[in-house]
């Protein structure tokens, strides 16, 4: 395999430029994911307006009670807020079709909505962080009976987000948003553990430790999620898709005589994409290869969007003289 990279070709319609002539088209297809739905919109607008609308009650709650637990907790539900409204602006920005400008569409912006949720998240990790240390040299009477009430509904309301969540479309979009509402779950146990042992005990330290304990847990997930979202603007191989198999199983396509030029990635969460030079003994073949060339593609690797360019073997053996043959320009 001459190549494994993850490249995207510049323009929809040809994947390469190259400096000798070919008499013969760059043949495309959009698969079985190239009109795919993104069903998650309205789930993401529902869970904004449920989530913003408790975060105004705890944060009046975690003022009055004193409990930095809360005011964690409510500090998690408006970035939750925020999240999800990123995430229903991505959704909907990724349904606009193709143009002159943007030939892939805006699939992308799913990629960018995740991205900014999972800054935003440590951002968040990081300012409770701040805030637990400091209460630790400074320590604040906590009322915990109003912390448990509010915590308690917070619980609730976590639970019924997440469902919804877990439930709607699993994009990378809709899973920064799940994160930002698991961490905010767990923000919500915490402050309930919180004002329980303070009720019960009178001993406060409990409220800013269980807040730095949900941090560090947030920031676990958090990472990963930035990792992949990372991985994917740099054009890596789409995770679970190993490059060599994806060329055994192609070269060993009958009137297949070698794979080059190999570029695999991923245009969204759910959309994935490849472009390959595919090397045949004649032309006269091409119609009958590319249809298996497509089924192997679509079927064993779930790749939706290809763009293979056929070549003889006699074009080949020019491309191992032009160094330049295969490379973008």
């Amino acid at each position: 395999m001459s190549g494994s990279h993850a490249h995207t070709p510049h323009g929809h319609a040809h994947s390469h430029d190259h400096d000798h002539d070919h008499d013969h088209d760059h043949d495309h297809d959009h698969g079985l994911g190239g009109h795919h739905h993104h069903g998650s919109g309205k789930v993401l607008i529902f869970s904004l307006v449920f989530t913003l609308a408790f975060a105004v009650v705890e944060v009046f709650g975690g003022w009055v009670a004193g409990s930095l637990a809360l005011l964690s907790d409510a500090g998690h539900m408006f970035t939750d807020s925020s999240s999800l409204a990123i995430g229903a602006f991505a959704g909907w920005l990724a349904q606009r079709p193709a143009s002159k400008s943007h030939s892939f569409g805006l699939q992308r912006a799913e990629i960018l909505g995740a991205l900014v949720n999972a800054v935003l998240m440590i951002g968040v990790v990081i300012a409770i962080a701040v805030s637990a240390i400091d209460r630790f040299f400074q320590p604040t009477p906590v009322e915990g009976g109003m912390v448990m009430i509010i915590a308690g509904i917070g619980l609730l309301v976590n639970i019924v987000i997440g469902f919804i969540l877990i439930n709607g479309e699993q994009t990378m979009n809709v899973r920064g948003a799940l994160l930002h509402v698991m961490g905010d779950l767990l923000g919500s146990v915490a402050a309930l553990v919180a004002g329980f042992v303070i009720l019960a005990t009178g001993w406060s330290p409990i409220d800013p430790i269980l807040s730095l304990v949900v941090s560090a847990i947030i920031l676990v997930s958090a990472i990963p999620l930035l990792k992949e979202v990372l991985h994917v603007l740099m054009e890596g191989v789409p995770k679970g898709v190993d490059a060599a198999k994806v060329d055994g199983a192609l070269a060993g396509i009958d009137g297949v005589l070698s794979v080059h030029d190999l570029h695999i990635w991923s245009l969204s969460s759910s959309q994935r994409a490849l472009a390959a030079h595919i090397e045949i003994e004649a032309m006269e073949q091409w119609d009958h290869v590319l249809p298996e060339l497509q089924t192997v593609l679509a079927e064993r690797f779930q790749i939706s969007h290809t763009t293979l360019q056929p070549e003889d073997r006699a074009t080949a053996k020019d491309c191992m003289v032009d160094l330049r043959c295969g490379v973008a320009v």
